[in-house]
């Protein structure tokens, strides 16, 4: 049997091949036999403009094993998407990410052949999240009317970090509230440090009061744009622009941190987010480009190490 520092291994022999490279492109998942994640494709059923979801469940497996899941489960989708890097840390990036018009999502897509590809694993993604059958319908009549390479008409952010978790073995809604939005499960683990939901797998934290470790996640707040967990605690269970990602690396020698998160320019991709050290060592992320990360989901478990390491991955100016 394969144990988990091999599968991180040939994880991170699948990212060291874009650097050698030199080049963003897609890579296969790892055979299942090696590592046990269905992939999000597998949910659904029928093809673009009749395709509906066939598979909701989860698994749920001790807490041993989730951080190091969750971290190979994200890279690895970052990797069949393409292994596409925002360096959050570049002026230049941030510049051109300032200078975007609001609407430049209306044609800034991928072209046939990968929306193609990606279709039902986008798809497969809103499988995890539940009541999101009428997502899925409204993008089968977006591709009705303007064929496969439609943009996606909701974003799905939220649904790709609700089938990791899903996927990763936080299965039960006590432990993870899987939903369309990423409100919700800030909302569980703001109600988890104010002890009332004590079997959340998440532990809210203003950023600064606690150590970040791969596994644990990072939101941001654009309508509003909070600054820290009282402005969200002021209106929880309303709706809010949230966005959170995923922790994969802290990179002390270049005071970065390395996230992936979903629909990131209509894509799975990570971020190199700028970050500071206080007087206890720690990474924290900085303000970036005007943006700040209000609010620090921290996993609840004992196991504090991944096996991932050095992750180099080629910075992409497309997307």
């Amino acid at each position: 049997m394969i144990n988990k520092l091999s599968i991180s291994l040939l994880l991170l022999l699948l990212i060291s091949m874009f650097s050698h490279a030199q080049q963003t492109m897609p890579a296969e998942r790892l055979p299942r036999t090696v590592f046990d994640v269905t992939p999000p494709s597998e949910r659904v059923i029928g093809s673009p403009g009749e395709m509906r979801i066939s598979d909701r469940s989860c698994r749920n497996l001790p807490a041993s094993q989730v951080r190091q899941r969750i971290v190979d489960i994200a890279s690895q989708e970052w990797t069949w998407f393409g292994a596409s890097v925002l360096d959050m840390t570049s002026q230049e990036e941030l510049d051109a990410n300032a200078g975007r018009s609001r609407r430049w999502w209306r044609t800034d897509w991928m072209n046939e052949e990968e929306a193609g590809r990606v279709a039902d694993d986008i798809a497969g993604y809103w499988a995890a999240a539940p009541d999101s059958s009428w997502l899925l319908e409204r993008q089968n009549q977006r591709w009705r009317e303007q064929g496969i390479t439609a943009r996606w008409r909701d974003f799905w952010s939220a649904a790709f970090i609700s089938w990791v978790m899903c996927e990763s073995g936080l299965g039960e809604y006590e432990k993870f509230q899987r939903a369309i939005a990423h409100h919700s499960y800030i909302d569980q683990a703001i109600r988890a440090r104010d002890g009332l939901e004590p079997e959340a797998a998440f532990t809210a934290f203003d950023i600064g009061e606690a150590e970040i470790l791969p596994g644990d996640m990072l939101c941001r707040g654009s309508r509003p744009e909070y600054r820290n967990l009282d402005q969200r605690r002021s209106q929880m269970g309303q709706g809010a622009r949230t966005h959170c990602d995923v922790v994969v690396e802290l990179d002390s020698a270049n005071k970065q941190i390395k996230v992936i998160g979903g629909n990131v320019r209509g894509a799975v991709r990570m971020k190199l987010l700028p970050a500071t050290s206080s007087s206890d060592s720690y990474l924290y992320p900085a303000t970036y480009g005007g943006r700040s990360i209000f609010a620090h989901l921290k996993l609840n478990t004992g196991n504090k190490e991944v096996a991932i390491k050095d992750i180099k991955p080629v910075s992409s100016k497309s997307g």
